[in-house]
């Protein structure tokens, strides 16, 4: 069992859309030792609000891409995450050249979440039907890995097709980490088919662990010598102890959600006690 490192959840509510808050937050968790900066992604949410939507229509969310793009400019060594995008949602050629040019803008340090989304009136409003969002977010990985890493890219799918076409640059990272978030049995399983990492949302210490043991039997089912990578957002506050907890039941790393503040001050409070050295956790390799 080794200690996890510590990752910040760029909370849209803490953020908003205020660019200079963002930077200074995104500062300070790379002088804190934090090991990466998460974004998550909502193009659409329903208007009224309804179930299961995490979000008021008039809550503000910048697009995950153009946020990292800002704060890779404003960081040097954390690491950059989409957690997570909604693949099905994006069209993969464009989404490829977005993440490869970000990679390379950000010097390596990008994570590619994403997930197959869960909330329908998103998805229909994008024109993507919820039986299909498992295929499409399977089609499109595989198509996005082929621009990024054959030498003659081309894919022949149900819902994607090309070729005799090619995108440079190409994202300095060989692969280019991917990171499948979702709870379900069917998110377990793509993540041990086809990622580097999983990515688990408000997570007790013993949902992890279920989760952890059913990612491991699914990468030995893909004669995988290791698991996926494992990073948990805790759905609870943290201390050294509870990091303990996280770590006992598999995770690599902790993704802090901290409460949302529009008190930088007191965000930078928060910051400095769910840091590395506060919780015993492992700094940023």
């Amino acid at each position: 069992m080794s200690t996890p490192t510590i990752g910040l959840f760029l909370h849209n509510r803490t953020i908003a859309t205020d660019p200079v808050a963002a930077a200074a937050v995104a500062e300070l968790a790379e002088e804190l030792g934090y090991d990466s900066l998460w974004a998550g992604e909502h193009v659409v949410v329903p208007s009224p609000r309804v179930a299961p939507s995490p979000m008021d229509p008039d809550e503000p969310i910048l697009d995950p891409v153009v946020l990292l793009a800002h704060l890779a400019a404003r960081t040097d060594r954390i690491r950059l995450g989409t957690g997570v995008i909604v693949l099905p949602q994006r069209h993969p050629l464009v989404l490829a050249k977005q993440l490869a040019s970000l990679d390379v803008l950000c010097g390596g340090r990008l994570e590619v979440g994403i997930g197959a989304g869960y909330l329908e009136p998103e998805l229909s409003a994008i024109g993507v039907a919820m039986d299909e969002r498992g295929t499409r977010t399977d089609e499109y990985l595989a198509a996005m890995r082929a621009l990024w890493e054959d030498e003659a890219p081309a894919f022949d799918g149900t819902h994607v097709r090309f070729a005799g076409v090619d995108a440079h640059p190409r994202p300095v990272q060989r692969p280019l980490p991917v990171v499948v978030g979702g709870h379900a049995p069917v998110a377990l399983r793509r993540a041990a088919r086809s990622a580097e990492g999983w990515y688990g949302f408000m997570l007790s210490p013993e949902d992890t662990a279920a989760r952890v043991a059913g990612l491991r039997e699914a990468a030995a089912g893909r004669g995988r010598d290791r698991p996926p990578h494992v990073s948990v957002t805790p759905n609870r506050r943290l201390d050294p102890a509870t990091v303990a907890a996280y770590a006992e039941a598999g995770a690599d790393r902790l993704v802090v959600a901290l409460r949302p503040t529009a008190d930088l001050d007191a965000l930078r409070r928060a910051l400095d006690a769910n840091s590395p050295a506060a919780l015993g956790a492992r700094p940023r390799p």
